[in-house]
């Protein structure tokens, strides 16, 4: 067991899983939905980001390209939140529901990569 393997995929599927329990809840109440939460997805999102840039492997290249698109959506949505909210301001239900629905794209291409994930690792195994 590789311990580089096994770090990879933790840092993919936690990217995943923070990024889903900040979608989870009401899509219209932001009271649902944690800022921090956020922030943490995209963190780990950026990490695994760096780290699938020195994946040599042959779904590498799709596996770096799920993830700038899983960056993209919650660079978009924390600045949404960040625009939305500033000034102190409460967010309403539609913009809300815009920087939740742009972290649920990021979802999207999160499990897309750790499905990518999952078949590198079925074919290794061969």
């Amino acid at each position: 067991m590789s311990t580089e393997r096994v770090l990879f995929a933790f840092v993919i599927v936690l990217a995943l899983t923070l990024n889903v329990g900040f979608i989870a809840g009401d899509i219209n109440d932001i009271n649902h939905h944690n800022v921090y939460e956020l922030f943490a997805a995209l963190v780990v999102s950026l990490i695994a980001t760096v780290m699938k840039f020195g994946d040599r492997s042959p779904l590498g290249s799709s596996m770096l390209a799920t993830s700038l698109v899983a960056d993209l959506q919650l660079i978009a949505a924390a600045a949404s939140w960040g625009f939305y909210a500033s000034g102190g301001a409460v967010l309403t239900a539609h913009q809300g529901a815009t920087v939740v629905s742009l972290s649920i794209g990021a979802a999207v291409a999160n499990v897309v990569s750790v499905v990518l994930l999952i078949i590198e690792m079925a074919n290794l195994r061969r």
